[in-house]
């Protein structure tokens, strides 16, 4: 297992890859889940998953004395025909199925719930239009689950949109039965006081495709930890995310990979850009191949684009592998200012230099943006860019 931490501006680091001859039951990558708040101790800060997150900006989700409010946030969702949406209690047999808690905020988070909402998209069902749910802060504490489903062969697109000021705590579940094909565009645009802090968990069915975008641009801080494992061969993940962080703001993605079977693939695109004094951009990409998991092909990378001083990057890529029958294993991550070459070459053609940095920061973005392939979300975030753009260069 490797580790990049504290990276310096300019620098370009790649982890080296473990082989463990047996499973290493105590690693981070493996720590032991539970529903149970009890299982997990209050963390202080000096924990291997809580080191870089600021504990005391969570506005208590992590030591139990944050309490929901009837003003929290409004969930909407819009569905096209044919798509069957519930509000259940806790005790539905559908939830959690997903994945289970890795933290104390995400066993808070399943504990503390009063309803969820389950999204169910009938097998072979081939949705033309994404179902959209949108997630509005009122100025509470709340505390949520989601469940998103696919039958075998169906296919979904999905826009769960933050927005408002709020201290939210939840559990997201996707769940793709053999053969299902689901991309979800999760953006984080909140205002500036509002916390988040979520595990999204996928389980990818037999040949089934899961494609997570997560774009994160507001909120004073935002810990998101998506996760996939998979329920048959033949399953193949893509997590793409971009993130723009401005003064004062923690921004943290923790994600892991575990494939637990064999002939699986997966892919990790996560690409940031951070400017101002104490903005603070965390990004941990933690793969673990089992020792059942032989065919397996995998590929994780994290690039930063520091834009004025003072800013921070912590990026962490983890590859851990228990077997030498793989197709192929990699993992890199890389963190700098503007490149100068592509400044010249710019400016000397007549472009102002202010200018120039636009168009390189959007040329930084955009190969991810044009992948999430729904035309009012992509515009909408390239307005959001050029915004933060306009911070940037003013």
């Amino acid at each position: 297992m490797a580790e990049a931490q504290n990276i310096p501006v300019g620098s370009t680091t790649a982890g080296s890859i473990a082989v463990a001859a047996e499973s290493t039951v105590a690693t981070r990558m493996s720590a032991p889940p539970s529903f149970d708040v009890a299982d997990f101790p209050v963390p202080h800060g000096r924990e291997e998953e809580w080191r870089f997150t600021p504990l005391a900006r969570l506005r208590g989700l992590h030591d139990g004395t944050a309490t929901a409010t009837g003003t929290g946030v409004k969930v909407a969702v819009e569905a096209p025909e044919g798509v069957t949406v519930e509000t259940v209690g806790r005790d539905d047999a559908r939830l959690g199925r997903a994945g289970t808690p890795v933290d104390r905020v995400a066993a808070q988070a399943y504990s503390a719930f009063e309803q969820a909402g389950i999204v169910t998209v009938p097998k072979d069902t081939q949705l033309t239009e994404p179902i959209r749910i949108t997630v509005h802060g009122e100025g509470g504490v709340a505390y949520a689950h989601q469940v998103i489903e696919l039958g075998a062969f169906a296919e979904a697109l999905l826009v769960i949109d933050h927005t408002g000021d709020a201290v939210l705590a939840g559990n997201v579940d996707y769940v793709l039965g053999d053969g299902a094909r689901l991309t979800v565009v999760s953006v984080q645009d909140w205002d500036d006081k509002a916390v988040h802090v979520a595990q999204h968990n996928a389980l990818v069915g037999r040949d089934a495709t899961f494609k997570s975008v997560v774009v994160t641009f507001g909120g004073d801080v935002v810990r998101l930890h998506p996760r996939v494992a998979y329920s048959g061969t033949g399953g193949e993940a893509e997590l793409i995310g971009l993130y723009f962080t401005d003064a004062g703001q923690h921004q943290e993605h923790r994600l892991l990979v575990d494939h637990n079977v064999p002939h699986c693939k997966s892919n990790v695109v996560y690409k940031g850009a951070l400017q101002g004094e104490q903005a603070h951009a965390v990004w941990i990409g933690d793969v673990l191949i089992e020792a059942r998991a032989e065919g397996t092909d995998t590929y994780e990378m994290n690039r930063n684009l520091v834009l004025t001083d003072g800013a921070r990057v912590d990026s962490v890529p983890n590859l851990e592998i228990e077997t030498g029958e793989i197709v192929g294993a990699g993992h890199a991550s890389a963190t700098g200012r503007f490149d100068d070459e592509q400044l010249f070459y710019l400016m000397a053609r007549g472009i102002p230099e202010h200018e120039a940095r636009r168009l390189v920061v959007r040329g930084f973005f955009a190969e991810l943006v044009q992948q999430i392939g729904i035309p009012d979300v992509e515009e909408r975030l390239i307005a959001r860019i050029e915004q933060e753009l306009e911070a940037a260069v003013a």
